[in-house]
């Protein structure tokens, strides 16, 4: 429990209920056949739920990280700590980042850290100054987690690794993880003001396993744009309706009790390959996705917000959304997605390239005067950008049927993309004011 001078939690910080986010529907899950009422999807009011976190109904934010973490498995000396002690361990730092995220969500400094000593400044003075800027912390729970701290039996019921797919590229270094981070808002320098004050809030509890980060355009009400041109987020259902809730909100009866209201974030890394996306034609852009890249309505027809006719067909006789589209695959599956793009240029200079010759001596076939592909092609992979693919929903297995139908039926858009990291998390509710987390998982503490 937090100590008499944490400051009271509120019913909408996410801070008050341990979460996570995102996911998606296969690939992109740029958008579905289910349209939402109103073509505004940022100008809609949030409905705060009891028991429901900021950052998930929450209007979509300009910035975001995303991080995972690990407890820590071992004491200063190597010797591997006790289930009793990591558990002790985890409900120390759930306490320790409750406390710290609500104050930040309130725009007051996080506090001073644990650790600290005498003179040692009480905050790192970056967002002085700053306002909080619609900032939102949101935490998650890994399928492993439950394991480590003893409470395997109240580990939410689809909470899972999510399986191997055939078109998977997946690098470790950017999966997984015990607890997850959400902070979002329309200030990034607040942003990295919060996650260093959770991050330096976790030395001795838990260790940081990957970060990303994540930004969009001034979209306005307007759906925003992916970095392949395309709106991302066209069927996402409407705050406040029921049928967010219905995508969303975990009500199984045969869920653990405490995670009644809860939901389920799939988190994606997805590279984009924008070299041979921006070399393509814009027809084949489209036919990629099934929609439009100017205004984002399908195919068949209609605007933005029509719902798609996948038995249209054109003068040929062939559907006018081809049935290998994104769109046609995916379509149909509940969920939000609030997906950011990345843009993290070269990571690596390029392996030198055995017979390859630079200007003035050019291999047949190459040729130096596209930019686009001077070391920077599909066959170099040292220049990552993409989206960071968050999707809430109350069962990733339901991600799972539509990646493997993307996978067996060849969708059009694994051409352009690769998915090279992967997560899912559970969600929790919010919990009553002036407790964590931990407490809905030790009652008897």
């Amino acid at each position: 429990m937090p100590s008499s001078s944490t400051p009271a939690f509120s019913r909408r910080t996410l801070v008050t209920s341990l979460v996570a986010t995102a996911g998606a529907s296969g690939a992109l899950a740029l958008t579905g056949d289910d349209a939402p009422a109103t073509p505004s999807r940022q100008a809609a009011p949030e409905r705060r739920h009891e028991t429901q976190q900021p950052g998930i109904a929450t209007p979509q934010q300009l910035y975001a990280c995303f991080a995972a973490f690990d407890l820590e498995s071992a004491g200063p000396k190597g010797k591997p700590l006790p289930t009793e002690r990591i558990a002790v361990n985890f409900q120390r730092l759930m306490e320790h980042w409750s406390a710290a995220a609500e104050r930040l969500m309130r725009g007051r400094p996080a506090g001073p850290l644990p650790s600290s000593r005498p003179g040692m400044p009480a905050d790192t003075g970056i967002a002085d100054g700053l306002p909080p800027s619609r900032l939102t912390v949101t935490f998650g729970l890994g399928p492993e987690l439950f394991g480590r701290i003893g409470r395997k039996k109240e580990r939410p019921r689809h909470l899972r690794r999510l399986p191997a797919f055939s078109t998977d590229q997946l690098q470790p270094a950017w999966s997984g993880g015990e607890l997850f981070v959400q902070i979002c808002g329309d200030d990034p320098q607040s942003i990295s003001h919060a996650f260093r004050a959770l991050r330096g809030r976790a030395p001795g509890l838990a260790r940081l396993r990957w970060s990303q980060q994540g930004f969009l355009g001034r979209f306005g009400d307007a759906t925003p744009r992916n970095l392949f041109g395309h709106k991302d987020g066209t069927a996402n259902p409407r705050p406040g309706t029921a049928a967010f809730d219905d995508a969303v909100r975990v009500t199984a009866p045969d869920e653990p009790s405490w995670f009644t209201g809860g939901t389920y974030l799939v988190f994606r890394k997805i590279r984009m390959d924008l070299p041979t996306w921006d070399t393509s034609t814009a027809d084949k852009q489209d036919r990629s996705i099934g929609r439009r890249r100017d205004n984002g309505a399908p195919l068949s027809g209609g605007h933005e917000f029509t719902p798609a006719d996948f038995g249209k067909k054109g003068p040929d006789g062939k559907p006018l959304i081809p049935a290998d589209s994104h769109v046609a695959l995916v379509h149909g599956i509940p969920m939000l997605r609030r997906s950011y793009n990345y843009d993290y240029a070269f990571q690596a200079p390029p392996a030198p390239d055995a017979g390859h010759e630079h200007p003035g001596g050019d291999k047949p076939g190459h040729s130096h005067d596209d930019p686009l592909h001077d070391h920077a092609g599909a066959g170099h992979n040292s220049y990552d950008t993409g989206t960071l693919f968050c999707a809430y929903l109350r069962d990733p297995g339901d991600f799972v049927r539509a990646q493997r139908k993307m996978a067996d039926a060849g969708d059009r858009l694994n051409a352009f993309i690769q998915h090279t990291g992967s997560a899912v998390f559970a969600i929790p509710p919010a919990v009553r004011p002036g407790r964590s987390l931990a407490d809905a998982l030790f009652p008897a503490r």
